[in-house]
């Protein structure tokens, strides 16, 4: 099974390091990619966030493999925790998906279409964080739910 992270922007700065570095660790468990959805609708001084939300949902929607689950990463999801994860993960390999993507947005979000489109929704937090983040946060638990499966030392919690 092929699990991504398709997200808008890329990562910069000290962020950087730390999330290529459980990036590696998710590529233990599963075949593993991050796909950044580049463009845009071009520099404003106060862009027009359903512009930018329509750009931005076209050219995520033109890397959602088909045929997948597709979970769209956004405060108003439904929370899950570490283990469930892990489940939620072993339930689709044992279903044969063949790919299961997660989709984080921008600085507005995720548009309309791609919402539409999930076949699921997670909040990683009710708190709002940039992309970058978001991206760290998911990427450790995809780490965490493999190491869960695999019944590895590295997660503590119940």
């Amino acid at each position: 099974m092929k699990v991504s992270i398709l997200c808008v922007g890329g990562v910069k700065g000290g962020l950087a390091r730390v999330i290529q570095e459980y990036e590696e660790r998710v590529a233990h468990y599963w075949r593993f990619r991050v796909e950044v959805a580049v463009g845009g609708i071009g520099k404003s001084a106060k862009p027009d966030p359903r512009e930018v939300l329509k750009a931005e949902a076209s050219r995520l929607l033109d890397r959602i493999p088909s045929g997948g689950e597709v979970v769209a990463v956004t405060r108003d999801g439904k929370a899950m925790g570490s283990r469930d994860l892990a489940r939620f993960l072993e339930d689709c390999s044992l279903r044969s998906v063949p790919d299961v993507t997660f989709v984080i947005g921008g600085a507005y979000g995720l548009g309309e279409a791609v919402l539409k489109r999930s076949t699921r929704r997670l909040s990683l937090s009710a708190f709002t964080f940039p992309h970058e983040m978001a991206r760290l946060l998911l990427t450790e638990q995809l780490y965490r739910a493999g190491s869960i499966s695999r019944k590895e030392p590295y997660h503590k919690g119940p």
